[in-house]
């Protein structure tokens, strides 16, 4: 017997006139957070303007995660190696993009900054009785944030994906949603617009998600043992978020 296909994953939100729900399925969900970004409690929805709307990943691949969605229909139905020939439509996204690298770096500060080696000397002249007029500028943790799009994006609309650079989560589940982060398949929107030549638009022809599996962080190769690297991840994490 064959196994039973998974049910497409949906999004329902209400109508903010009529109370109707509406509901947006499979890989049209991220539709929902555009076309009504109000109806979203703030632990999803973490800002919206008439341009942009800004989630919380509902399956996060990193102990911070964040999506930008553009709101622009004309735009955000394209694939993003097509939506960013548009120099301006990119350079806008790029200025967001960056906004949002900061966003993330503050995050980061806030949870892990108390581990952190190098973020002491800011931490103890912020507990001082008398605390300097300046502050030290503690770690940079905008270092460790990436952002880009993925190279075939698993839903139909675009969005940017910004995370911490640790890979820790527990929906990091297969080989595929790892190597989808940490090879070329994920592109960063620096890079845009990108050469016709450029090997990421052809991701399957470069095998990038059955690559092997390596760290971030060192570099050790685990093959295609997947459960072996998330143990070592695990122990990974512990360390960067130390530095």
């Amino acid at each position: 017997m064959s196994a039973k296909k998974p049910r497409p994953k949906s999004t329902t939100v209400h109508h903010p006139r009529t109370s109707k729900p509406i509901v947006f399925s499979g890989r049209d969900g991220l539709a929902a957070y555009t076309a009504h970004p109000e109806s979203f409690p703030p632990d999803r929805m973490i800002y919206h303007t008439d341009d942009w709307a800004v989630i919380n990943d509902l399956y996060p691949k990193s102990s911070v995660h964040i999506l930008l969605l553009p709101r622009d229909t004309s735009k955000n139905i394209l694939h993003p190696f097509d939506a960013f020939e548009d120099t301006t439509f990119l350079a806008a996204v790029q200025a967001e993009v960056a906004k949002l690298r900061e966003l993330v770096a503050s995050e980061l500060r806030r949870k892990y900054g108390r581990f952190s080696v190098s973020e002491q000397p800011r931490i103890q002249a912020m507990e001082a009785d008398d605390p300097p007029a300046e502050l030290p500028p503690g770690r940079d943790w905008t270092k460790d944030v990436v952002s880009g799009i993925h190279a075939h994006p698993s839903m139909n609309h675009l969005h940017v994906h910004v995370l911490s650079v640790d890979r820790f989560s527990p929906c990091m589940r297969h080989r595929k949603h790892y190597n989808s982060f940490n090879t070329p398949f994920l592109v960063p929107v620096e890079d845009f617009p990108l050469a016709k030549t450029d090997k990421r638009r052809h991701p399957g022809r470069e095998g990038y998600l059955d690559a092997n599996l390596t760290c971030w962080r060192c570099g050790r190769n685990f093959g295609n043992k997947f459960a072996r690297l998330k143990e070592h991840l695990a122990e990974e994490f512990d360390v960067w978020k130390k530095i």
